[in-house]
């Protein structure tokens, strides 16, 4: 079983702060599944204007999160890094839900499992959890895209 820590994780993601949202790959089986890991911190930018009396992460960003770990796994499946003229686009989200609020102070698991991949599109399911409880859970697709297409 693999892991990467940040500097392997920022070879395989464009992202950047304030938008890289892994910190870290826990577990990694290519072909088959990923486990990241998102240190929660008071400290990030969208917490100032999302509930500042009770800070809580956006279910989009956590959805991003999972993207970014589907990124991931999908580049390490095809045995490739991200190419200056081609992206990994996140495509489609099905059933989404939301099943608890993500604070400041939480290690946000990001567990990813490659479904099936037809035509360019790659689907995955995929579960964010803090300790042991299931946050988002959602059905997410991507493709790689030329730039300029």
């Amino acid at each position: 079983m693999e892991s990467m820590d940040i500097t392997q994780v920022l070879r395989y993601l464009p992202h950047r702060y304030p938008f890289l949202l892994i910190d870290r790959v826990l577990e990694l089986e290519p072909g088959e599944r990923l486990l990241g890991l998102k240190n929660v911190s008071f400290n990030e930018p969208f917490f100032q204007g999302h509930f500042p009396q009770q800070p809580v992460m956006p279910g989009v960003l956590i959805l991003e999160a999972l993207a970014q770990a589907t990124g991931i796994l999908a580049f390490k499946t095809s045995g490739q890094l991200p190419e200056d003229d081609s992206t990994y686009y996140f495509v489609g989200i099905d059933n989404a839900r939301f099943k608890q609020p993500v604070c400041p102070g939480d290690r946000l698991l990001l567990d990813v499992r490659l479904l099936k991949t037809r035509r360019g599109i790659w689907v995955f399911s995929a579960e964010a959890r803090v300790d042991d409880k299931v946050v988002c859970s959602a059905e997410l697709m991507s493709t790689k895209r030329e730039h300029g297409q």
